[in-house]
């Protein structure tokens, strides 16, 4: 399902090219969106999107892969910096071999990791090579 399936108050229904998307967008749209890597290959779906509070910024993306129906299913953060959003297949890029996210740090939905935590940061920061400015 992409964006423009959820999008309840017509945003990106303008084919015009006015209205805020695709520099600005609905969160509650982006929540389940496909993710696929440079080659198409399915990486998961977006299941959160991460603010920081105080400055306003998206830090992450929660996305699940793996599992059926929720069960085996492992949780990735992926900061925001590296999805880039592909309009024409109306999906999220990540350029990252299938792989090498299977392999990523994890977490499963009863154990969430502290995303406050800088030095938990740094290390998803360097493990996907984004910046990391606090989170």
């Amino acid at each position: 399902m992409s964006y423009e399936d959820r999008d309840t108050y017509g945003m990106y229904k303008n084919t015009n090219e006015s209205g805020p998307g695709p520099a600005l967008m609905g969160a509650d749209t982006l929540i389940g969106n496909e993710v696929h890597n440079h080659k198409g290959e399915d990486l998961g779906e977006i299941k959160e999107i991460m603010l920081d509070t105080k400055s306003g910024k998206v830090c992450y993306a929660v996305l699940s892969f793996g599992g059926f129906l929720t069960i085996g299913e492992k949780l990735f953060a992926v900061p925001w910096d590296a999805l880039a959003l592909d309009t024409e297949h109306k999906c999220f890029v990540l350029n990252e071999e299938k792989d090498r996210l299977k392999a990523a740090p994890g977490f499963d939905k009863d154990n969430w990791p502290d995303m406050a935590d800088e030095t938990w940061a740094k290390s998803i920061h360097s493990y996907y090579g984004t910046e990391s400015n606090t989170h």
